[in-house]
């Protein structure tokens, strides 16, 4: 315990520090640098998603996450009118995929149109894993790797989540308390540390409540329409066993009616006394997600539109039995790298794995709860494990831009006990 204090007193003395390190002055020098445009900037050119649909029984219940990835590769390549030949890398993010999914998504990816030179890998750093993939591509070009890439996610939770996914430790992490740590599951994860935070249930039911309504108002008004890429799938009914071709064009998770009040009537689901239940936590859902990266100058040549650019992103360890407070960790590394005070944020994409986590986190930070998921987020429309960090990047892009907003930071637990966040501003 001992050990795990250290490092939560750690996360807690980076907040503090960059809370007093960036005072006024220091913070609009750091928000003006980033508004600045120039030729090497790495920026984004279309970032889209599938709708997100409900494990086992939503429209992509049938559907392969590699399915997933060329559908919405297809969608990339139309809607921004890249030559697939110019693209050099692809990443994928995925947490359940056997083998890591790297297989199937260079095969996704030469399915979807891109040539045999178009090289394509697969990453998992678990719920991270696709903002990790858009980091990996935007350091490539930095550093003159490659020119043009994708970050990605695709991930069937429908076909591939369950007792599977969770590997069996040797004898020697087994006996090694903190790495014995890492396989406790996620959802005792939290309610080990909404206890040891003090979020109690009603703080967490709200949040969630409000989640779904911001989405159901976000999807009513058309919000999404804008960053989702409609699929045509094949879907058996479960009824009757037939199968039809669909087209999902919306995410099918999102319910009307829900407040803090229906939500209390859920029994806890890991502990008697728990505080955690379905409705205050993320959707089990299928879906995928892709963001076209390149150089300012690059996208200027080959005509290119820019939506916005990638800054600066931050990857963080935390003990494992608190993993929920990873974005309270990672926030404050990236924004002490980007010169930026919170205040200078004007929207927060921070993935909502669990209502206790996410209430924790905002609090830590200081951030006003009507900056974070305008739109809902994953408790109300699914959390795709090795989706959602590119997911969140078309979404906040989408957002700032409609809203005539500029810069946004992107974040979330990660499984074992890790945090990442990113900075990216609109154009």
């Amino acid at each position: 315990m001992a050990n795990q204090t250290g490092r939560t007193s750690q996360a807690q003395a980076r907040l503090s520090q960059v809370s007093n390190h960036l005072g006024g002055g220091a913070a609009k020098k750091g928000r003006q640098a980033l508004l600045e445009k120039h030729p090497d900037d790495i920026v984004v050119t279309c970032a889209l998603r599938t709708p997100f649909t409900k494990g086992g029984k939503g429209g992509f219940k049938d559907t392969a996450a590699a399915d997933l990835l060329v559908g919405t590769f297809k969608a990339l390549i139309e809607r921004s009118g890249i030559d697939p030949k110019l693209v050099d890398d692809i990443a994928v993010g995925a947490v359940l995929a056997p083998g890591g999914g790297a297989t199937e998504f260079r095969a996704a990816a030469l399915a979807a149109g891109f040539p045999v030179t178009t090289s394509a890998k697969s990453i998992n750093r678990q719920c991270s894993s696709s903002l990790q993939a858009c980091v990996d591509i935007a350091n490539a070009i930095k550093s003159g790797m490659i020119e043009i890439g994708i970050g990605a996610g695709a991930e069937s939770m429908s076909q591939q989540y369950g007792p599977q996914a969770v590997t069996e430790f040797s004898e020697l992490l087994e006996n090694h308390k903190e790495a014995a740590n890492c396989k406790v599951p996620m959802g005792v994860l939290s309610e080990k540390m909404a206890k040891a935070k003090g979020i109690p249930r009603s703080e967490q039911d709200a949040f969630a409540a409000a989640s779904y309504q911001k989405a159901v108002i976000a999807q009513k008004k058309g919000l999404f329409d804008k960053e989702i890429a409609p699929l045509t799938v094949k879907w058996t009914d479960p009824k009757t066993d037939e199968e039809k071709e669909i087209t999902v064009s919306r995410d099918d998770g999102v319910r009307d009616g829900i407040t803090a009040e229906s939500l209390g009537k859920i029994r806890p689901a890991f502990a008697k006394d728990g505080s955690i239940h379905a409705g205050n936590a993320s959707q089990i859902s299928d879906g995928a997600a892709a963001v076209l990266l390149m150089k300012r100058s690059t996208a200027e040549r080959i005509g290119q539109k820019v939506i916005g650019k990638f800054v600066q992103a931050s990857v963080v360890g935390v003990p494992p039995l608190l993993m929920g407070v990873g974005p309270a960790a990672a926030i404050p590394v990236v924004l002490e790298k980007t010169g930026l005070n919170k205040d200078d944020v004007d929207i927060w994409e921070i993935n909502e794995a669990f209502a206790s986590q996410c209430v924790f986190c905002i609090k830590e930070l200081g951030i006003p709860m009507e900056k974070v998921n305008p739109k809902g987020g994953a408790i109300a429309f699914g959390h795709p494990l090795g989706v959602t960090g590119a997911r969140q990047v078309s979404t906040l892009l989408t957002e700032l831009r409609r809203t005539g907003q500029r810069i946004g930071v992107t974040s979330m637990c990660v499984g074992t006990g890790m945090g990442m966040a990113a900075v990216w501003v609109a154009e």
